[in-house]
């Protein structure tokens, strides 16, 4: 018997201010893309659809980063409030587009390591059906991003704060499949992120 559809959209969040980096981080090239046109094509390679690309600081700088990728680009203007309010902006606009998906991916568009192969790993954990969240695992912790079955959908509308969806995998703990993804550990915040990532893929 074939394995039954699964439908799953992705959101990346692109809406933060960069005040560390002191520009927008998401116009940093990366292997020749501007840092969140590589995560936008890293998504768009998995079966991931809609992807949504939420921007919020500089929206007008970085859209024309994106110019000509088939993705959706959700402007959220609460983005000083931190990632919740760009989760539940991307979420809403998500199940606008699609009423059957299964699950929601959330991955935040500074991981220069972020691919395809990683979504894949999230969504094989996922599809074990053992558990309801697959999250990614470095740096000793779980992480982002990581992949929601719709029965959390809601909880992801409450979400608050600056923290995203990390309170969400504290809180069902044994609910996660955790895919161990060391190469995620680093993101780029700082100017320094930034070099060390250049020396390394040098």
């Amino acid at each position: 018997m074939s394995e039954a559809p699964f439908h799953f959209g992705c959101v990346l969040l692109a809406a933060g201010a960069s005040k560390r980096m002191g520009q927008p981080k998401q116009l940093l090239p990366i292997a020749g893309r501007p840092l969140v046109a590589h995560a936008a094509v890293a998504a768009l390679a998995s079966p991931a659809w809609p992807v949504v690309v939420v921007l919020g600081a500089d929206a007008d700088k970085i859209k024309p980063a994106l110019a000509g990728l088939p993705l959706l680009i959700a402007q959220n203007h609460e983005w000083p409030e931190g990632l919740a309010s760009s989760i539940r902006t991307g979420l809403v606009m998500l199940e606008n587009f699609s009423t059957a998906l299964d699950a929601v991916l959330i991955a935040p568009a500074d991981l220069p390591a972020f691919s395809a192969n990683c979504i894949a790993r999230l969504v094989a954990a996922l599809r074990e059906g053992r558990h309801g969240i697959a999250a990614a695992r470095y740096a000793g912790r779980l992480g982002s991003p990581a992949l929601f079955s719709r029965a959390h959908f809601a909880a992801l509308h409450a979400l608050r704060g600056e923290e995203g969806a990390r309170p969400l995998l504290t809180a069902h703990a044994d609910a996660v499949a955790a895919v161990d993804l060391p190469e995620l550990a680093l993101d780029l915040d700082t100017p320094e992120d930034y070099e060390r990532f250049t020396k390394g893929s040098n």
